[in-house]
């Protein structure tokens, strides 16, 4: 994150060699100036006089984008998060490039091309790995400002209850006596707290978009129902370096995105379930008001970054509550499947077909484990820190289900929340398959014997010690 979030700050400084710079020590003495926004103060270029020091300090056009960046800040009277200066500034962060040099670039007809042919192969090959059908309507190749457009109203759905918390504590920390007469003044602090998760907001999405490859990396539907998406520029520096070839590469990113898609829509309540869990987990983070009123009790209009500065330095706290940890629990287990089927399925379908199908495979869980971008988004955004390494315990226990009962036993887990595995058991995937199976035999005798005859009561009678073994058994 930059330390001049909102563009405030004294501008780079000229090389004390160069032209410019003897020029401006001979124009301000060789003082260098307060370390404060505008340059007001003792010292500062221009004496006593702050119009000077403004002028003297930034130049025109500078100064002109820092009022227009302030002023927006100011007069914003939406919601927790000022949306627009967040996707305003993913943009900005879009346009400037990744640090290997790439450039974002617009989409054409032979990439989209590509993504479509891709994303249908990989739809046919999944047929086969799959009982659910295909979910993808269509197939879209975006750039990486694409992606941010069509992204920013789901994270909008993720980010806004926790920075309503924010804002909630920020009118909290004054003295109720105080609130009434503050009026003004917290009426200012809600707006540069909205400003304030605007400009991390669009920070963190616009690193993000030179990452990703698809609407579905970080386990979680950012795009548009039934659309595929793909991000030609990022996959071509994804595969760079792998030796595989370009087309393998794509097509086995394709798998995992049409995979993700046809989870997401047909699994009815897969979505919600997610959020939900995000909400929950976002509901039990407490903000240490300790440090914000410490920042209240030393704000400055004239230093907004201080306000974004204590959000960074540990402001959230998950609340150390059984109710806290079960949320967490529920959300990273979530999560943890979602992937760990996809790996399966994708795996599947991609073994048979794709020379480079295990290195891919491994690459993109090493990607996943060593703290990727969804992981560092996550812990930005919502103060969550995603465990990946539950992913390869999901994959082996979807895997052990597909041996067990095949692809339509697998798959019918997802018909209800309650069926799918918890967390323990991603940590004994054998024990759950087996002990699942050993259920279902359980109840399909139950049922045969409730539909016997009443010619058969007296032999129910005779076996009841039996029967009194397995049920213990059971418990």
């Amino acid at each position: 994150m930059s330390d001049t979030p909102f563009g405030f700050g004294l501008p780079p400084e000229e090389p004390d060699d160069g032209d410019e710079g003897k020029k401006k020590d001979q124009q301000s003495g060789g003082g260098q100036g307060p370390a404060n926004p505008f340059g007001f103060g003792p010292g500062g270029p221009g004496g006593d006089n702050p119009l000077a020091a403004m002028f003297g300090s930034l130049n025109p056009n500078d100064l002109g984008a820092a009022f227009q960046q302030l002023g927006q800040m100011l007069s914003y009277e939406g919601g927790p998060v000022n949306w627009d200066m967040a996707k305003q500034i993913a943009r900005q962060t879009v346009s400037q490039g990744t640090p290997d040099g790439t450039k974002d670039t617009s989409i054409g007809p032979a990439e989209r091309t590509q993504v479509d042919e891709a994303v249908r192969l990989a739809d046919l090959w999944l047929d086969d790995a799959t009982s659910l059908p295909s979910g993808a309507g269509s197939a879209v190749a975006w750039s990486r400002a694409e992606w941010v457009e069509a992204t920013l109203p789901v994270w909008k759905e993720l980010v806004d209850p926790v920075a309503e918390r924010v804002g909630a504590a920020m009118g909290d920390v004054l003295p109720e006596e105080m609130q009434a007469m503050a009026g003004p003044l917290l009426g200012m602090m809600r707006s540069m707290g909205g400003a304030m998760f605007g400009t991390q907001i669009g920070q963190a999405v616009g690193v993000l978009a030179g990452e990703v490859v698809g609407s579905t990396d970080i386990g979680l539907p950012l795009g548009p129902v039934g659309k595929a998406a793909l991000l030609p520029l990022n996959i071509e520096s994804f595969g760079k370096d792998l030796s595989v070839p370009q087309e393998e590469v794509r097509l086995y990113l394709a798998l995992r995105e049409a995979a993700h898609q046809r989870l997401f829509a047909h699994v009815p309540w897969l979505r919600s379930h997610l959020f939900g869990a995000v909400e929950g987990y976002a509901r039990g983070i407490k903000v240490d008001t300790a440090k914000l009123e410490d920042v209240v009790g030393q704000f400055d209009p004239q230093n907004p970054e201080e306000l974004q500065q204590a959000l960074q330095q540990g402001m959230f706290q998950p609340e150390d509550t059984p109710e806290q940890k079960a949320a967490l629990a529920r959300l990273e287990t979530a999560l943890a499947l979602v992937e760990g089927w996809v790996d399966a399925v994708v795996h599947s379908a991609a073994k048979p077909r794709l020379s480079s199908a295990d290195a891919l495979r491994e690459t993109l869980r090493r990607r996943r484990a060593t703290g990727g971008p969804a992981e560092q988004t996550f812990a930005t955004l919502i103060g969550l820190e995603l465990r990946p390494r539950r992913l390869r315990d999901a994959s082996r226990l979807w895997a052990s289900l597909t041996d067990a009962r095949g692809v339509d036993g697998r798959d019918g887990l997802w018909a209800h929340p309650d069926m799918l595995p918890t967390a323990s058991d991603l940590d004994d995937p054998d024990g759950f398959v087996h002990r699942e199976q050993l259920d279902f035999s359980e109840l399909d005798k139950m049922l045969g014997e409730a539909a016997s005859g009443p010619s058969e009561k007296p032999n129910l009678t005779k076996d009841e010690p039996k029967g009194e073994e397995k049920s213990d058994d059971d418990k």
